[in-house]
């Protein structure tokens, strides 16, 4: 039965792709690419010669149903993004929404997504987190580091290299200097670097080295009364 496919590609070294990932390109009707140029670099280098079409958050409000349509009609169509996994912080979510609605299987193959060894490499709490992606630039900004400030769990964001001390200074701001981060970027690439300690330390680091990449921020969470006395004692 024809089906949607959620596809992640690599987030740096190529050779995190799956070999599953690869046979579902070849064999799918479609590719959906966010970006046509990038994602046919990858086609390239795995010889991959399948029909593309961009999918990215400027049309896919405006394509889903005739997608979704298409499936329906037999077609198998699979979704990629520049990197990672669709509909993380990245077109996808819509289509799949859609397909649901209209009752067409959807599949999600497991694979490359920035985050995760992030938050493994951070060396931060990682039993219990939650994921922001991307905060708002603007509006509901300050709202949300508010909120974010009583959070207890380990917190993960996305950002640019060109607002991370922005960022990182805000934090500092909502919750303390001493607060503990790890920032990651150029995950599974050459210059891969995590860089660890307080926010305090962090924000010092990336003011003397630029930062560039891909970055994903993990910040520990609020530690409660109990666990600070408990630490003392240790």
């Amino acid at each position: 039965m024809a089906k949607l496919t959620v596809v992640p590609t690599p987030v740096g070294n190529l050779e995190d792709m799956t070999f599953r990932a690869i046979r579902v390109l070849k064999e799918a009707d479609l590719i959906l690419a966010e970006d046509t140029r990038t994602t046919g670099i990858l086609l390239k280098h795995f010889e991959i010669q399948n029909k593309m079409q961009s999918h990215h958050k400027f049309n896919e409000h405006k394509t889903v149903e005739q997608i979704a349509a298409r499936i329906k009609g037999g077609e198998n169509i699979a979704l990629v993004s520049d990197a990672g996994t669709p509909a993380i912080s990245d077109p996808g979510f819509m289509l799949v929404r859609e397909c649901v609605r209209q009752g067409v299987d959807v599949e999600c193959l497991p694979g490359a997504t920035a985050f995760v060894p992030a938050l493994v490499a951070s060396g931060l709490p990682n039993e219990k987190f939650c994921f922001e992606g991307f905060l708002p630039q603007k509006k509901g900004r300050q709202t949300r580091l508010k909120e974010l400030a009583l959070e207890y769990r380990t917190i993960i964001f996305y950002e640019s290299p060109f607002r991370l001390l922005k960022t990182l200074t805000q934090f500092a701001e909502f919750f303390g200097t001493d607060r503990q981060v790890s920032v990651s970027r150029e995950i599974s690439k050459l210059h891969e670097e995590t860089v660890r300690g307080s926010l305090e330390e962090v924000i010092q680091h990336f003011t003397v080295n630029e930062p560039r990449g891909e970055i994903v921020i993990v910040l520990a969470g609020l530690k409660d009364k109990k666990d600070k006395e408990t630490e003392k004692d240790v």
